[in-house]
């Protein structure tokens, strides 16, 4: 029996992330199909039944694979690949730094991919997609920074065992996070790289050029990012879940009600407002964090 106990507890990280790896897309597309339903519903449409995420998917895997080149689809996969690897480090409560370079490394993958291509649009969007990681890259940063002045660790593993929330010790970094959000999820304002929405004047900018198989990579990607984001968010209460639950819940209700009230602005507007509001709710949250710190160590 103790035998027994003891392989369960060896191998329950890997249990638990081979568990992500099929529970997070599922949870995405969920949240994409509510997330289409409640727009609908505040812009007076029916929209598109709450299954439709998995449908479009289905759909794209059914199509003949189509690439203008094959380095074109090595990213759309590296970029898959490595965003599975954020899902299962982050299900092993592993180190927050190494994740955060995983997401990026991510993420370029993807801007490599639009900008292997001839298309204007997808080069324009590639470039956009830089802007966005310039302006919310540094607010990740330092979200992962008050973690560790915190826990004095970057291991996800120590966040729920803190006691006290990380919302109640980073409430200006949780604002800012909230604005990298609506950066993650292409939401207006700050849609400018990709969008499925009919207003996006590059049409679909960095995916442009990628079809069928290949853009479904992209959007089960898509996928995972959006339960990762949302599960970060729950985070922030980590001691209890439950609240963590309606902490994402309300972030995911506050993002779609931003997207709905926002038109789209320009790259450099959104530039110029990350790296001043919310860099400096940021900021100030650390360095109180660490005038505090200091103050108890003294």
């Amino acid at each position: 029996m103790e035998a027994l106990l003891a392989f369960v507890v060896a191998w329950k990280p890997y249990v638990l992330a081979a568990a992500a790896l099929v529970v997070a897309p599922v949870i995405g597309a969920l949240l994409m199909g509510l997330d289409r339903i409640l727009t609908a519903r505040i812009q007076g449409r029916v929209g598109p039944p709450l299954l439709q995420p998995f449908y479009d998917i289905v759909k794209l895997l059914g199509k003949a694979p189509i690439a203008l080149n094959r380095v074109q689809v090595v990213y759309a996969c590296l970029h898959l690949a490595l965003m599975m690897l954020v899902v299962v480090l982050l299900a092993m409560g592993q180190d927050l730094m190494m994740i955060l370079f995983v997401h990026a490394f991510s993420n370029i993958a993807l801007i490599l991919g639009g900008m292997s291509v001839r298309s204007p649009y997808s080069r324009i969007g590639s470039q956009r997609q830089i802007m966005q990681m310039l302006a919310y890259e540094p607010i990740l940063v330092l979200m992962v920074v008050g973690i560790y002045l915190i826990f004095g660790t970057f291991q996800i593993s120590r966040i729920p065992a803190g006691g006290v929330p990380l919302l109640v010790q980073l409430p200006l970094v949780f604002l800012a996070f909230q604005m990298v959000i609506s950066i993650k999820l292409q939401k207006s304002p700050f849609d400018v790289s990709t969008s499925h929405h009919a207003h996006q004047e590059i049409v679909k900018g960095i995916t442009i050029e990628y079809s069928g198989p290949y853009l479904a990579v992209i959007e089960i990607t898509h996928l995972y990012e959006t339960c990762v984001l949302f599960t970060v968010v729950a985070l922030f209460w980590a001691p209890n879940p439950l609240v963590g639950l309606l902490l994402a819940a309300l972030s995911f209700l506050f993002q779609i009600v931003l997207d709905n009230a926002c038109a789209r602005l320009t790259t450099m507007w959104m530039l110029r407002y990350m790296w001043t509001l919310p860099m400096v709710l940021a900021v100030s949250n650390i360095a109180w964090l660490y005038l505090r710190n200091g103050a108890s160590l003294g």
